[in-house]
């Protein structure tokens, strides 16, 4: 703004000013407080959206203590349909999944499990969900598909989860009778330093037997 040889030239100006531009002012001012009201509608929406997430997730983990698949299932699908972006809604998925094995229906929890390995927007289900399904593969003795279900994965990826991966490979090549490189697999997971307590005695179940002269070479 110019500068003003006296206070009545400056408040002058300022009429003008306010005269030509009162009404993108006012509107500006609504639409901010508009914008505002719509965010903190937006906040609450949200925040409820959460808590009856998470409400709905304690009730199907009520229901899957006490074995209702029925009633797991339902707040399964009702999880999905409502709060489709909520980690809740993952969550469900491996707990319906986890009581599918308990039912015996390996099959359906195998699905389950494939879905959020696809679907899963967390990078941490994904694993969680994918060594899940590595252990119902070495339970139905499909060896090569576990195998398979590995190489597929990025091993920069793997941080934080390599150990069980390493493990559950060589819990696979065990099913296959490949012990060399069952070997090689449990070493790289104990390496690790995140192997479970199981992989030395895993390890040490297959090592390889000490090179002995035969007597009558001696």
């Amino acid at each position: 703004m110019a500068i003003y040889d006296t206070e009545e030239e400056q408040l002058e100006q300022l009429k003008k000013w306010w005269e030509s531009n009162q009404t993108s002012v006012i509107a500006g001012i609504i639409g901010a407080a508009v914008l505002l009201t719509g965010l903190n509608f937006w906040e609450k929406s949200r925040l409820e959206g959460r808590s009856q997430a998470s409400q709905t997730y304690q009730e199907l983990l009520k229901s899957s203590d006490i074995n209702q698949t029925d009633s797991v299932e339902k707040l399964a699908e009702k999880l999905a349909a409502e709060h489709s972006s909520s980690a809740y809604t993952q969550f469900a998925a491996l707990e319906l999944a986890k009581v599918k094995v308990q039912n015996g229906d390996l099959e359906a929890a195998k699905r389950i499990l494939q879905n959020q390995i696809k679907t899963a927007d967390s990078p941490e289900i994904k694993h969680v969900a994918r060594l899940r399904l590595l252990h119902l593969l070495l339970a139905s003795k499909e060896y090569e598909k576990g195998l398979q279900l590995i190489a597929e994965v990025d091993p920069a990826a793997k941080e934080g989860f390599s150990a069980s991966y390493d493990e559950l490979q060589g819990d696979l090549y065990i099913g296959l009778d490949r012990l060399d490189e069952a070997r090689s697999a449990y070493q790289s997971a104990i390496r690790s330093g995140h192997a479970s307590p199981l992989a030395q005695f895993k390890l040490d179940d297959i090592a390889a037997p000490a090179f002995t002269i035969p007597p009558q070479a001696q």
